[in-house]
């Protein structure tokens, strides 16, 4: 099975603990996700985040409407976890979440490891620019979200 890795960082100027918090409520995630996705955390909250936790999703990928359950696979705040596709759109899906403290704020990384049902024409045609598509979206709906409020002169 071929797969393919996307790595992506971002500085954010909060907080390690913070960012580990907003992240690993798996309700804000709906929030950071394009609505075109038409994405729906199905599983209720509150969510006990741990190694073992399955997480159910509903969403549509070019129309099509998608299950998706995700299982927690690492679990270690404030620093990272690690969730992995147990069912849905992809052949494996494994997404490493980091979170580096730095003297500026955070540096949040994402690791994703994946694989596609179809082949590499598929990969590169579809997935590959949906994946960046989705990923450039969550970028600039997390400096949206989480910006540092100006402070009043």
């Amino acid at each position: 099975m071929k797969t393919y890795h996307l790595k992506t960082e971002q500085k954010i100027d909060k907080p390690q603990d913070e960012l580990f918090s907003f992240f690993s409520d798996a309700h804000n995630l709906a929030k950071i996700t394009p609505p075109w996705l038409h994405f729906n955390v199905l599983t209720p909250p509150p969510i006990d985040m741990q190694v073992g936790t399955l997480i159910d999703y509903r969403l549509k990928i070019r129309g099509i409407p998608i299950r998706w359950q995700s299982e927690i696979t690492a679990w270690d705040p404030p620093h990272s976890f690690v969730d992995e596709q147990r069912r849905g759109p992809y052949r494996r899906w494994i997404h490493k979440h980091s979170f580096v403290p730095n003297p500026d704020g955070t540096l949040v990384k994402d690791e994703v490891e994946y694989a596609v049902y179809g082949g590499w024409l598929i990969q590169k045609l579809f997935v590959a620019p949906d994946i960046a598509k989705i990923f450039a979206y969550r970028s600039e709906k997390l400096r949206e979200l989480l910006a540092v409020p100006s402070k009043a002169d």
